[in-house]
């Protein structure tokens, strides 16, 4: 706003003065002092002009004065009054002026920032407006993307629709209630339904009872877990075919996590059912095939190695005892070719297992070196035996396949050795936690092996191609089925060599200490009354020879049925059974024996060519043990030391060698203790009870336990072998409750690879041992 200057000029002032005294009292002033003015100035002038001063000079003057001074005086008072009116209004005027100027600038401002916010507002409207155009191109961007990708969806739920009526699995689904909500081409041939025939409807109206009984059970368990399973069934199509299918129903949920359904897939898996029978059909042939062939060849081999050893006894010329030795090393050799085969046969089975027993690495390898040394001696080649010293006098191994392995070696050794020697040392670390390090160490100076071939020779079937090597061949399988030994017994075996000077073979193996005595070298029982059944003459002449000279009485039966006969006539203290009899097995010779109690207090040992079964599945089916042919006086003198128990030397009473208890035999069947106690505390009635609703039970414990292992249920197998385990164990049934044991066992690291041979040894523990805790219950009647 404008300001007023800081000094008036003389004439406002005047005003302003003349407006606050009045102009009455100034015109009254203004005519005094125009008087007092005019007066003097005549009088002044008069004097000036020297003339004389005449009253009537100043009369005139006061009148001229008088009558001219008010109305000049009154012109310039109400002149000034009104210029200053006017200053007021205009200063009024400037003032309103001045504030409509400040109003203008205000408005001004005011107008400016409208201005500007009209500037921004057109500004944010251009740019809403450009972004709303951009809205808009990219809403008929997407609505064209959604529209390609609807006809892309479409295209592909064609394509999928079309791959999956193509495709030759089982596809369709169903919601939660069970019914079908969907299917390919193969499932409506399958059920003979089109899609929208099958709509709606469920598996107890499309498949078989039994079968729908199954699909249902399966499709509770994918909706009760949410999570999928895998089954196999046989389907019958529409058309009468039926189709092996492996089945995987997986339960389905949309993008909220909300359960639909469950889908399923069933994959035809015929063909391969097929060939897998056929395969299972092949290696039961295969097996069938060299178990036959080893029975066929173990037992002229049996009477080459018993005679042979009956020959080395006896009274020999020089000439005739190195023959004679030439061919008991030659039929020991053809032996340890025939457990090569029969191995190679349980590895392809994964059966081959370890049997360990108390061993004497000192007698071990003595003994080793002593038919080595026969072959060595053939072609003029010394054998060479290191004992190294401290060895550890008894330890925990499988002697039979610890010396398979050495022999293979050393068996190489001196065939592709022309001169020179072949040497046997064994040496062991010092016991830390009663565990040894047995390294035994075979070299030999022989044609050697090239560098190359070193990493091939445990190869199956591999030999070494080298013109050196042309002078001996063999099987290629020796070293193969060492090397898989050694590993199996958890050792190492490494190789060495140069060509033209030799191999070096070098075996190390943990062994565990024993402190368990050994098995008596001696035989320790005599007098035994043996029913020795055998069909072929040379294997009689063998055994019997043998028996006789270990101080035992042999009768002999040459048929299943003559065995029969004689054990109804007459007592035995043990019976030799041959398995493969002309008329009948020795199976049903010992089924027969047992159900007509003809040998309660007598053991069964089975005498078999066949190293392929297991010695479990001669107990399970009435054999006390087992011996292999050919007959091994070792052997002989092993087993009936574990059966009979015998003292030292036999005690004399009254002149009679007094026998021990063939009844403790069934100890390892049945829990005689604990039969016992039950016996004298809740009675026989009450026991006899108890086996029957075993007995009843088990069929359906075994069918259970059968499935769960079908469907690959671990958890339920072991579960399922526990309660069998405690079952059988509160009827006394030992054996049973052992093999249950073991397959409750899921923590066992190798589970998987034994579980089905447990569950068929507990399946026929079962038949035989119940049989047997009938016949224990029958006997106790008998002593009442």
């Amino acid at each position: 706003m404008h300001a007023d200057p800081p000094n008036d000029s003389w004439a406002i002032r005047f005003a302003q003065f003349v407006q606050r005294f009045g102009t009455l009292k100034l015109s009254i002033l203004f005519v005094a002092l125009t008087l007092v003015f005019t007066l003097g100035g005549s009088y002044v002038i008069r004097v000036s002009l020297g003339s004389e001063v005449e009253p009537d000079d100043f009369i005139s003057a006061v009148i001229l004065t008088m009558l001219s001074a008010p109305w000049v005086l009154f012109f310039f008072s109400e002149l000034v009054k009104q210029l200053e009116n006017s200053r007021t209004n205009l200063k009024e005027v400037v003032s309103q002026l001045e504030h409509l100027r400040e109003e203008d600038v205000f408005l001004n401002r005011e107008l400016q920032s409208n201005i500007r916010q009209l500037n921004y507002e057109i500004e944010q409207r251009k740019r809403a407006q450009e972004d709303r155009e951009a809205v808009f191109e990219d809403l008929e961007k997407e609505i064209k993307n959604k529209s390609e990708q609807e006809e892309q969806a479409r295209r592909l739920s064609t394509l999928l629709r079309s791959i999956i009526d193509a495709s030759p699995d089982l596809i369709y689904y169903r919601n939660e209630e069970g019914r079908f909500a969907g299917c390919n081409r193969t499932a409506e041939l399958m059920t003979g339904k089109t899609e929208q025939e099958l709509l709606g409807l469920t598996p107890t109206d499309v498949y078989e009872e039994d079968l729908a009984r199954q699909i249902v059970a399966s499709d509770h368990e994918v909706l009760e877990s949410n999570a999928s399973i895998t089954e196999e069934l046989w389907l019958r199509f529409a058309d009468g075919r039926r189709r092996y299918f492996e089945m995987k129903r997986v339960p389905f949920f949309d993008n909220n996590g909300k359960r639909l359904g469950l889908l399923s897939f069933g994959r035809d898996m015929t063909e391969r059912k097929q060939a897998e029978n056929a395969a299972a059909k092949a290696s039961t042939d295969k097996t069938r095939f060299i178990a036959t062939i080893s029975h066929e060849l173990r037992t002229p081999l049996n009477g080459i190695v018993g005679l042979s050893r009956m020959l080395r006894d006896s009274e020999l010329s020089q000439e005739q005892f190195s023959w004679v030795s030439t061919i008991y090393a030659s039929a020991i050799t053809l032996g340890n070719i025939f457990n090569d085969i029969i191995d190679l046969d349980k590895l392809d089975r994964d059966k081959l297992e370890l049997s360990l027993k108390t061993v004497s690495l000192k007698d071990f390898t003595e003994e080793l070196s002593s038919i080595i040394k026969l072959l060595a001696k053939d072609k003029d080649l010394e054998l060479k035996t290191a004992i190294n010293e401290p060895l550890p006098q008894l330890v925990e191994v499988d002697g039979t396949r610890l010396r398979q392995i050495l022999w293979n070696i050393l068996f190489n050794a001196v065939k592709f050795t022309q001169k020179g020697h072949v040497s046997l040392s064994v040496s062991a670390t010092r016991p830390d936690n009663d565990k040894s390090l047995v390294t035994f160490v075979i070299e030999d100076t022989g044609v050697g092996i090239p560098e190359e071939e070193l990493d091939k020779i445990f190869a199956m079937y591999y030999q070494v191609d080298h013109p050196d090597h042309q002078s001996a061949t063999g099987t290629g399988i020796g070293l193969a089925i060492c090397r898989q030994m050694v590993d199996l017994m958890q050792g190492d075996i490494r190789v060495s060599s140069q060509v033209g000077k030799g191999t070096r073979f070098e075996i190390e193996l943990p062994v565990q200490i024993s402190h368990k005595p050994m098995q008596p070298a001696e035989l320790q029982v005599t007098g035994l009354s043996i029913l020795l059944v055998e069909d072929i003459e040379l294997n009689v002449m063998v055994a019997k020879a043998l028996l006789e000279k270990l101080g035992q009485k042999v009768d002999v039966a040459m048929t299943g049925q003559e065995a029969i006969d004689k054990a109804r006539a007459n007592h035995y203290d043990l019976v030799l059974l041959d398995i493969q009899l002309p008329d009948m097995n020795g199976f049903d010779v010992a089924s027969v024996l047992h159900e007509e109690d003809l040998v309660t207090q007598t053991p069964i040992v089975a005498l078999t060519a066949n190293v392929i079964k297991k010695r479990e599945e001669y107990l399970q089916n009435g054999m006390d043990d087992v011996i292999a042919k050919p007959v091994k006086k070792s052997r002989v003198i092993e087993v009936f030391n574990e059966l009979f128990h015998a003292p030292p030397a036999p005690l004399e009473i009254d002149g009679k060698v007094e026998k021990p208890d063939p009844e403790k035999t069934l100890s390892n069947i049945l829990d005689m203790e604990l039969l016992q106690m039950l016996v004298d505390t809740i009675g026989e009635d009450m026991v006899r009870a108890s086996v029957k609703v075993f007995q009843d039970k088990m069929p359906e414990y075994m069918e259970i336990l059968q499935l769960s292992l079908t469907a690959d249920e671990k958890s339920e197998v072991c579960s399922q072998a526990h309660k069998i385990k405690g079952a059988a164990g509160s009827v006394g049934l030992a054996r049973v409750q052992r093999i249950a044991n073991q397959i409750q066992q899921g923590d066992h690291p190798a589970w998987w690879q034994n579980v089905h041979d447990w569950v068929e040894e507990l399946q026929m523990a079962v038949a035989h041992d119940m049989q047997s805790l009938h016949d224990w219950l029958n006997q106790q009647d008998i002593d009442d």
